[in-house]
């Protein structure tokens, strides 16, 4: 069997390959470079060039001839990358007609417990979103934002540090009464502290028992997190916005998280994805795949949850039930009772419609962030 083409389909707001063989099968794969996907399909094309000709299940040796064949790495390759390679194992498993878990290992688990977003500019807004999303039989609710979610492009009305951190701890607090224990809170903060700021605010919402602390702080520097672990008492998690197994290595050895979010889509596939895994479980931590995509990235990283024992929980973003997302593939993954179950079809478990391109054309997502109120850039 070998590669005969390699396909980039940009839908909507998502950027998918597709890697055909001369025996008829295919593979589906997505990048996770969202903001750069016409970067990403570029870095596509030139791997094309290599793969044309290749047997399509040597895939440890194409990762790493991809990985390591130029001095560059950058999220747009890396993003590139993991939709070839989760098109590969995709082709591994249509071929040994076995779901991609089976050839890693078998099962550890038959579902996967599921944490759903929600948004909101108020904290009304936000507290009724946490209410219906436990309504839906979720037992996790995410990107639960003590700071709120203004659309980008807006100024942030200025806040004194004591209001900033008095206000955001009170919507945690109400954010817990909202629910009780019978949910798990994910905060969220979209790096937006200071080190020194995030400390403060992680210990002012220790009594609500969030599950997680998630990206407090930029994540350029590792000692920066580090720094945020040493001096709180809630499980930090990090990493949807690192690229590389290395990057993942020097985290956990520097004990700065508890939580690994590998990005399936932009970490290397499934392939990088379960190298990053391998290394937390060393460190006795866990894994909570970071998933803001389409279906496709959602199937992908369930093959990967499957798989391993320190899987934690599984992010499932708003929308995958409805247009245009349910419309981009043939079939969605099952949610029952706040759990995703593990799909058994061949392959990961899903398919691109045909019509996916025509029917949403690719919208580039626009260049814009928010700022302060003195007209500064601030982090998200």
């Amino acid at each position: 069997m070998k590669i005969i083409d390699v396909q980039t389909i940009l839908a909507d707001q998502y950027m998918f390959v597709k890697v055909i063989t001369d025996e008829g099968i295919t593979g589906l794969g997505e990048s996770g470079t969202w903001a750069f996907l016409e970067a990403s399909a570029g870095a596509v094309e030139h791997f094309k060039r290599y793969l044309i000709g290749q047997d399509p299940l040597r895939i440890e040796h194409h990762w790493n001839y991809m990985y390591r064949s130029f001095h560059f790495r950058g999220a747009a390759i890396m993003g590139a990358l993991s939709a070839i390679d989760i098109a590969l194992w995709d082709i591994a498993g249509k071929y040994y007609n076995a779901p991609v878990y089976q050839l890693l290992g078998g099962k550890t688990r038959d579902k996967a417990r599921a944490y759903f977003h929600v948004y909101g500019k108020t904290t009304e807004e936000m507290l009724q979103g946490i209410r219906e999303a436990k309504s839906l039989g979720f037992t996790a609710i995410g990107h639960l934002s003590p700071l709120l979610d203004l659309p980008r492009g807006t100024v942030t009305p200025f806040e004194t540090h004591a209001q900033m951190i008095n206000n955001a701890i009170d919507r945690v607090r109400q954010y817990r009464e909202a629910v009780g224990d019978e949910v798990d809170l994910c905060i969220e903060i979209h790096r937006r502290l200071s080190p020194a700021d995030a400390v403060v605010l992680a210990n002012g919402i220790e009594p609500y028992r969030p599950y997680f602390y998630e990206d407090p702080t930029k994540p350029d520097n590792f000692d920066s997190m580090a720094y945020i672990a040493e001096h709180i008492n809630i499980p930090l998690a990090t990493g949807e916005r690192l690229h590389t197994p290395q990057e993942f290595a020097m985290l956990l050895k520097r004990n700065a998280v508890q939580y690994v979010r590998p990005d399936v889509c932009i970490v290397g596939g499934i392939t990088g994805a379960k190298k990053i895994a391998a290394m937390a479980e060393a460190f006795d931590v866990q894994v909570v795949p970071h998933n803001p995509l389409s279906p496709v990235s959602t199937a992908a990283c369930l093959q990967v949850a499957a798989c391993i024992p320190n899987f934690a929980i599984q992010e499932y973003p708003i929308g995958e039930d409805q247009a245009p997302k349910n419309e981009i593939v043939k079939s969605t993954v099952t949610l029952d009772k706040g759990f995703l179950i593990i799909p058994d079809t061949p392959g990961i478990g899903i398919e691109l419609a045909e019509d996916a391109a025509e029917k949403y054309p690719f919208r580039a997502r626009a260049f814009k962030t928010r700022l302060h109120e003195d007209g500064s850039v601030m982090d998200h």
